[in-house]
C-alpha cells in the first residue's frame, strides 16, 4: 500500500505524545512546592516542554528557593520527586490512538521513527516497558545530537538514518518547541496537545488533533495531502 502515498514515513515525539510523562513530572514538582507552602506556575513550566536539558533556562530548584527565601537540600528533593514521578508514570497508559497509528503505519508500508529531546535511556526504557519499542526502526534522542528541540537536528538525524525526504514525512508533536523543530526540518507537523500543552500556540503546525483517536491515519494522510495539494 505504501506506493499509494507520497507520505513515506511517520516520526513521533515521545514525552507527552506516546506516554504522558509530562503531567506526572509537573504534578510531582507541584507536590514538592506545595509541601513548602508555595506553587509552581504552569505557565513557567510549559516553556520548558519539548526542550532538552541543555536548552532549559528555568531552574525549578532555584525558583523554589527564591519563593521560600532559603536553600533546600537539592539531593533529597531530587530523590523524593523522582520517586513520586516514576510511580505516577508507571500507572500511565499509552496515549489514545498511538498503537493504532503504529499498526496502520506498518500496514501501509510507512517507515516509523522517533525523535525525542529526552535521553536514550529514558525513551528506550519506557518504550520497552510498554511494549512499543519494536515498532520504531529509527530512534534519535538527546544523546545523538548537539542541539535538541526546538532545533531541527533531531528530525534531520532521523531523516538521514531512514534515507527519506522531509516532504515525505508527517511528524507528531504535543509541544510548541517540538513542532518548531519539525517545521524547521521541513516536515508536515500534526500537533496533538495534551492537558499540559493545550494552551500553547500551535499556529505553525499543519494540522491539530485533540487526540490521535479522533481520526484514523489514512484519513489524516488524506487531509494533509489535500491541504498540501499532493495527489
Amino acid at each position: 500500500m505504501g506506493d499509494m502515498y507520497l507520505i513515506r514515513a511517520l516520526i513521533f515525539d515521545f514525552d507527552g505524545l506516546i506516554l504522558d510523562t509530562e503531567t506526572p513530572e509537573f504534578q510531582s514538582w507541584q507536590a514538592i512546592y506545595q509541601s513548602y507552602g508555595c506553587d509552581m506556575p504552569l505557565s513557567l513550566w510549559t516553556t520548558m516542554i519539548g526542550r532538552g536539558n541543555d536548552d532549559i533556562t528555568f531552574d525549578p530548584y532555584g525558583y523554589l528557593e527564591s519563593q521560600i527565601k532559603r536553600s533546600i537540600d537539592r539531593d533529597v528533593v531530587r530523590a523524593a520527586r523522582r520517586a513520586r514521578m516514576m510511580e505516577m508514570i508507571a500507572l500511565q497508559p499509552v496515549l489514545p490512538g498511538i498503537t493504532n497509528y503504529l499498526a496502520d503505519g506498518k500496514q501501509m508500508g510507512l517507515k516509523i521513527g522517533l525523535a525525542s529531546s529526552s535521553s536514550s535511556e529514558w525513551v528506550k526504557g519506557h518504550l520497552s516497558r510498554v511494549g512499543l519499542i519494536e515498532h520504531f526502526e529509527c530512534i534519535r534522542t538527546a544523546d545523538d545530537v548537539i542541539r535538541t528541540k526546538p532545533d531541527p537536528e533531531l528530525y534531520l538525524a532521523v531523516l538521514k538514518e531512514m534515507d527519506i525526504q522531509p516532504q515525505e514525512v508527517i511528524a507528531f508533536e504535543d509541544s510548541a518547541n517540538g513542532a518548531w523543530a519539525a517545521k524547521r526540518a521541513g516536515l508536515f507537523c500534526v500537533a496533538v496537545p495534551n492537558p499540559m500543552t493545550s494552551s500553547l500556540n500551535f499556529d505553525h503546525v499543519d494540522y491539530r488533533l485533540n487526540s490521535l483517536a479522533d481520526m484514523g491515519l489514512s484519513e489524516l494522510i488524506q487531509v494533509i495531502c489535500d491541504r498540501s495539494h499532493i495527489t
